[in-house]
């Protein structure tokens, strides 16, 4: 196997997917703590406010499976020409040496048994699951941190507004689009993490300002803090040996997915109980959010 390998890295709102020296690729950036403000009226109280319970089973999730990952890699079973396994008291949790990997972790071929997303296997063999199973795999303990206090910063808050379905549709749809363009374009490597997945929430809350444009309070200031922290952390994309096919897969399946799932009654229907008559509305939606979900929704089925 090549040891160009790629890894979905995530310190910021889902960080970067950069390479180490030895061929492990993970990022940087910290633009998620700047997401915790939101800014929405504070009229729109009538809506419910739910209990975030899946973002943090996702975390756990994660935590369990690098768990297995270092279980089955078992550093002291294996021979290793680049020294001696790190943090050796650990036994069969011990990490590769960092001359091999320097985010405490796993060897590559540890994670590619258990699903990295590798374009051989996934068309020649016809292992499409690795598309899944990729998402669920980081290459060592600064990988999984860095993601999982990105999705902590992003998915709490946004789980409470829309509910765990419709933020855990989006979170495993834009993985899974992530994958699909990663795979595409990334044929001599393997991928993992979790950073397609957490870029879809950063595209599907910017869609959702946009259609819920009308229920902010401070409009300019929400949109120029997310469009700051999303280029910021696309722009880590650019460095060299930085894969950034899976954050932008993962955007735009995010950025439609948002348009279609976190589309918000306008405010006067909302309060319409506690209005006059004349200054009811009737209709649930403005008309320009009925046509960016219709759009949106054609293009996520068109392709």
């Amino acid at each position: 196997m090549s040891n160009v390998d790629v890894e979905r890295g995530g310190s910021g709102a889902a960080g970067g997917k950069g390479r180490g020296a030895t061929g492990y690729h993970y990022g940087g950036g910290r633009g998620a703590a700047a997401l915790s403000p939101f800014y929405y009226d504070g009229g729109s109280s009538a809506e419910r406010e739910w209990t975030s319970w899946l973002v943090p089973m996702i975390v756990v999730a994660n935590v369990a499976m690098f768990v297995v990952t270092m279980y089955v890699n078992n550093c002291p079973h294996h021979p290793n020409l680049y020294g001696s396994c790190v943090l050796g008291f650990l036994h069969r949790f011990s990490f590769q040496p960092l001359r091999q990997n320097p985010l405490f972790g796993p060897s590559s071929s540890t994670l590619q048994k258990l699903g990295a997303l590798e374009w051989e296997r996934v068309v020649h063999q016809h292992q499409g699951w690795r598309l899944v199973t990729c998402i669920w795999l980081h290459a060592g303990v600064v990988h999984l941190l860095a993601n999982m206090l990105s999705l902590l910063f992003i998915g709490i808050r946004l789980e409470q507004q829309f509910g765990f379905v419709r933020i855990g549709t989006i979170y495993l749809l834009s993985g899974f689009g992530g994958s699909i363009l990663s795979s595409l374009f990334i044929r001599n490597s393997i991928s993992v993490g979790a950073s397609g997945a957490l870029f879809g929430l950063l595209g599907a809350m910017l869609s959702e300002l946009i259609t819920n444009w009308t229920i902010y309070a401070n409009k300019a200031a929400a949109l120029l803090t997310l469009l700051v922290i999303i280029v910021i952390n696309l722009a880590v994309g650019i460095l060299p040996h930085v894969d950034n096919f899976a954050h932008i897969g993962g955007f735009l399946t995010g950025f439609l997915l948002g348009f279609v799932l976190l589309i918000r009654p306008q405010y006067r229907w909302l309060e319409r109980h506690n209005l006059p008559p004349a200054s009811q509305f009737k209709s649930k939606y403005k008309p320009y959010q009925k046509i960016l979900w219709v759009v949106a929704l054609v293009l996520l089925v068109a392709g």
